[in-house]
């Protein structure tokens, strides 16, 4: 169940320009997050930006009632919020979604991020490695986009690491490691968060393999709680809409159009 609180700002973390890893403390949110879901953060406490900040939660730690959170500064609302300092608090929303990673039954696994859609994937490696056997694939335009690789590391059998122009890891783009590796054996599921031609590519291989497959889906999101309708995406088992914000943000990939 979802609460609205003031938390503290507990360690921040620049992970390169623009990247930032925030870790928040909350025992209610602590306690009750899953992986795949997500914090609605509002940046300060005027009146603009109006509007809070989806943001996928990175890594629980039931232990220490804590939270962790990557984002990309990419606005005013992701500017100013770079700018907090640990000590400082937020007004949170979380956990959001109903729609999280589901794993539990799965011994081998497959995941595969692209750029920042790698961040809400970690705690999916971290649980799912505990009873399975998890691959891991991420893919970054270059050198420089590179992050997470040992916390991936740690928390995977195996990590490929691809970059679109070759500078670091293997060339290429992550999917193309993927078909390969599945020619030999293919994993019970394949999870998938990332830019939308990746998950795309995704869906129709695991289609064309019969591999079960799960993606997260990034949308813009007004409320975060399915009252504004700004996430809709269309249902492809019956007429109408589904919300990324209430019913996801997790989804089987047949189960609605992206």
């Amino acid at each position: 169940m979802s609460v609205v609180e003031q938390v503290k700002i507990v360690t921040k973390e620049q992970l390169k320009k623009d990247i930032f890893k925030f870790a928040i403390q909350s025992e209610k949110m602590a306690n009750e997050a899953l992986p795949g879901q997500f914090l609605e953060i509002r940046v300060n406490d005027e009146t603009e930006p109006f509007l809070r900040r989806p943001i996928s939660i990175h890594q629980i730690n039931k232990q220490n009632h804590e939270l962790e959170f990557i984002f990309q500064v990419k606005g005013k609302g992701t500017k100013l919020l770079s700018h907090k300092e640990v000590g400082d608090k937020i007004n949170v929303i979380g956990p959001l979604g109903k729609g999280e990673f589901k794993f539990q039954t799965a011994k081998k696994i497959s995941i595969i991020g692209g750029g920042i859609g790698i961040f809400p994937l970690y705690e999916l490696a971290k649980q799912a490695g505990q009873n399975a056997e998890v691959t891991t694939y991420l893919g970054f335009r270059s050198q420089d986009f590179v992050v997470l690789e040992e916390e991936f590391a740690k928390v995977s059998n195996r990590l490929v690491i691809t970059t679109d122009d070759g500078s670091y890891g293997k060339s290429g783009f992550a999917i193309n490691y993927l078909k390969e590796d599945c020619k030999n054996e293919k994993p019970d599921c394949i999870y998938a968060c990332g830019p939308l031609p990746m998950l795309k590519a995704v869906r129709d291989f695991a289609n064309e393999m019969n591999i079960p497959a799960q993606v997260s889906l990034e949308e813009r999101m007004g409320c975060g709680i399915g009252i504004c309708l700004g996430c809709a995406v269309k249902d492809k088992h019956a007429e109408g809409y589904k919300h990324v914000c209430k019913d996801g943000p997790v989804f089987d990939v047949n189960d609605v159009e992206f």
